[in-house]
C-alpha cells in the first residue's frame, strides 16, 4: 500500500479508481463498493442573454424552478356488470310486484285546498252562478231581509238619489254587501269614453251594454262568495230587451228590482246640485222623468221618496226586499 508523509498533500479523492468526486475513499481493510451506473446525458440547456443588474447576468430575478409534469392517471377499469336476477328458488316466497310509477296529477289553482291555519295566499273562491228565485221551502233564515244575501236592482231617473240610498244601504247592512255603481264601471274608460250628454250614437251605447255586463258578472261572483250587492241604473220600460231582460240576463231571474221614483220638481232640484258629466240639463231629466212613469202599472215595487231622506228610504227598501223575498215579483 502507497504511504504518503505527513508533509505531502492528499491526492483529490477522484484520483482513486472507481470512485466519483464527493466519494469518500475507502477505509484500509474495505472493498471498494461497485461502481454507480452510468447517468443519462443531460441536455444542453442555452444560458439567457447575460444582463447586468443581478447576478446571473440577465436583469431579473431568477424564475422558480418549474415541478416535473405529473404522469397521466391510468383509466379505471369498468364497472363490472351487475349479474341478472336469479329466479327464485323452488317453495319460496314469491315476489313483490311493483306499482308502475304514475305522473302527479296537474290541477288548476281553483282546485287547490287550502289548509285552515294559513290566513294568506291563494284562497279558492265560488264561481258565480244566476240568482234563481227562491222557493217555497227555502229556509226561512235565508228570506231575512236584513241577513239574507240578495240581489237588488235599484231604477230610477238622474237625480232620484239611487246612488246614495244604494250605498247607504250596503253600509247599513247586517251581512257583507256590495254596491256596484253602473256609472262607475261605465266610467273606467278613459281614452275613447262615449258621453252620452254629446250626442247618443252607437258607442255610448256599446259602452253603457258592456258596463251593465260587467256589473252582472260582478254581482253574480259576489253572491257566489256569500257577499250580497245592490245595483243603480237607469232602466227605461220602453226598452225591456235592453234594460230589464239584459239585467236579468246577467244576473239571474232571482234579482230583485225596485223602482225608485220620487216627484219631478225632486228630481230637478237634485240633478242641479250635480256637477261634471252626470249633471244633466233640465230638458233631458224631463224627458226621462216622463219615460219612467211606465213603471207605474208593471207590477214592479216603486218607493216615491220625494219627501224622505236616505236613512228612510233605505229602511223602506229593507221592507220592499222582504216581500219581494216572500213573494217574488214577476217581471
Amino acid at each position: 500500500m502507497q504511504q504518503y508523509g505527513a508533509q505531502q498533500p492528499v491526492p483529490p479523492p477522484d484520483s482513486f479508481p472507481g470512485f466519483q468526486q464527493g466519494q469518500h475513499p475507502p477505509h484500509p481493510g474495505q472493498a471498494p463498493p461497485p461502481p454507480a451506473p452510468p447517468q443519462p446525458p443531460q441536455p444542453h440547456l442555452q444560458p439567457p442573454h447575460p444582463q447586468p443588474g443581478w447576478p446571473g447576468g440577465n436583469g431579473q430575478p431568477p424564475a422558480p424552478a418549474q415541478p416535473p409534469a405529473q404522469p397521466p392517471a391510468p383509466a379505471q377499469p369498468p364497472a363490472p356488470a351487475q349479474p341478472p336476477a336469479q329466479p327464485p328458488a323452488p317453495g319460496g316466497p314469491p315476489p313483490v310486484p311493483t306499482a308502475p310509477r304514475q305522473r302527479p296529477e296537474v290541477r288548476h289553482p281553483s282546485e287547490l285546498e287550502v289548509p285552515p291555519t294559513e290566513s294568506t295566499g291563494h284562497l279558492p273562491l265560488s264561481r258565480g252562478a244566476p240568482v234563481e228565485i227562491p222557493t217555497p221551502d227555502t229556509d226561512p233564515a235565508q228570506l231575512d231581509a236584513t241577513r239574507a244575501a240578495v240581489a237588488v236592482l235599484l231604477i230610477g231617473p238622474a237625480g232620484a238619489g239611487k246612488t246614495s240610498v244604494a250605498r247607504h244601504w250596503a253600509e247599513r247592512r247586517a251581512v257583507p254587501t256590495s254596491h256596484i255603481s253602473l256609472d262607475d264601471v261605465r266610467e273606467w274608460v278613459r281614452s275613447g269614453f262615449a258621453d252620452p250628454q254629446t250626442g247618443w250614437n252607437d258607442h255610448s251605447e256599446a259602452q253603457y251594454r258592456l258596463a251593465r255586463r260587467t256589473c252582472g258578472f260582478a254581482a253574480r261572483n259576489f253572491l257566489a262568495n256569500g257577499i250580497s250587492c245592490i245595483l243603480d241604473d237607469a232602466v227605461f220600460p220602453d226598452r225591456p230587451v235592453v234594460g230589464l231582460g239584459g239585467w236579468k240576463r246577467h244576473v239571474g231571474p232571482g234579482m230583485i228590482p225596485v223602482v225608485l221614483l220620487p216627484g219631478l220638481e225632486i228630481v230637478l232640484e237634485r240633478n242641479a246640485a250635480r256637477s261634471g258629466n252626470r249633471r244633466l240639463s233640465d230638458e233631458e231629466v224631463a224627458n226621462i222623468h216622463g219615460r219612467m212613469a211606465g213603471w207605474y202599472g208593471s207590477g214592479l215595487p216603486i218607493i216615491d221618496n220625494s219627501r224622505q231622506d236616505i236613512a228612510t228610504t233605505a229602511r223602506m227598501l229593507d221592507d220592499v226586499v222582504a216581500r219581494s223575498l216572500a213573494s217574488p215579483p214577476r217581471w
